[in-house]
């Protein structure tokens, strides 16, 4: 398929990145050029990192580059593609700015859809004029490593649309899940359940991070323990989607004060260098200093 990627940030590059490397052609689009550029240099850099570990060959990367075009202008980075993919922030009303503004764009066939890990994807296509031809696609990151992509079906999507992702889903050599809409979906509402209960226990000193992951990693056969999992998709991100299930689903989701703290310092994660965790070039170098045992 001709492809769009809406926003070059870390799970739109990713998006861009998988599907180019299984033949789809690809634009990646975003506001300005030096946004973009940034989006193209990280899928160099993970197929570079593939390359040195023999998981991709050389003439895969160069040709996986080839088929990525770069854009800024929205209505030519959309017309003629037969898939939109949005990647914006999380933000409700972003995202519904920026599917509104690009269903103009659409061809009559095209398919748009939403990469978000727990809004409303019926909410999101009240702002469409086509909600039939609607979706959402829930990728995990690193979207180039994650073998999942949770397919969210909207109170209107066609069996059709339905089809046509599931295809595409399959052709990056994913698993797709189905599910109806529902708050947090079922990824996400089980993952953020557990990650707020393992913030809520450092908050009250029952162990430190480390040992919280570790029990899961080793106990229940986690690749990643909730705390480290939480670093790596951004505190910030944990909070706003809290604040969502919270107002949807009941105070079972409060967010803890601790993450409100963190956040609120800038300790955002994997991202800004210190979460509960401290990183240094992309790995897990210490535990915060925050947490000690009384």
């Amino acid at each position: 398929m001709r492809m769009t990627v809406l926003g070059a940030g870390t799970m739109g590059h990713g998006i861009a990145q998988v599907s180019a490397m299984t033949g789809h052609e690809v634009v990646l689009r975003d506001l300005d050029e030096e946004l973009v550029s940034k989006g193209i240099d990280a899928i160099r850099v993970n197929l570079e990192g593939g390359v040195e570990r023999d998981k991709v060959t050389r003439e895969e990367m160069t040709s996986t580059l080839d088929r990525i075009a770069s854009k800024t202008d929205l209505q030519s980075a959309i017309e003629g593609a037969d898939l939109v993919v949005e990647a914006v922030p999380e933000k409700l009303s972003l995202k519904k700015n920026v599917l509104s503004e690009s269903e103009k764009f659409l061809d009559e066939e095209a398919v748009l859809a939403t990469n978000t890990s727990s809004l409303s994807v019926t909410e999101l296509a009240s702002a469409l004029e086509r909600p039939g031809q609607f979706v959402g696609l829930h990728f995990f990151n690193p979207v180039h490593i994650m073998a999942l992509v949770e397919v969210i079906i909207a109170e209107r999507t066609t069996d059709k649309t339905h089809t046509l992702v599931l295809d595409y889903v399959a052709s990056l050599e994913k698993t797709p899940v189905t599910v109806r809409d529902s708050p947090g979906f079922a990824s996400s509402r089980l993952g953020v359940a557990l990650g707020v209960e393992a913030i809520r226990m450092v908050e009250k000193g029952v162990a430190s991070p480390q040992d919280i992951d570790t029990a899961m990693e080793l106990g229940y056969n986690h690749p990643m323990g909730p705390l480290e999992l939480t670093d790596v998709v951004g505190l910030d991100v944990r909070l706003d989607i809290l604040e969502y299930l919270r107002e949807e689903l009941g105070e079972r989701f409060k967010p803890p004060q601790l993450l409100k703290r963190k956040v609120r310092a800038g300790k955002t994660g994997k991202k800004s260098g210190e979460g509960f965790y401290v990183w240094e070039d992309g790995d897990r170098v210490a535990m915060s200093d925050e947490w000690s045992i009384q």
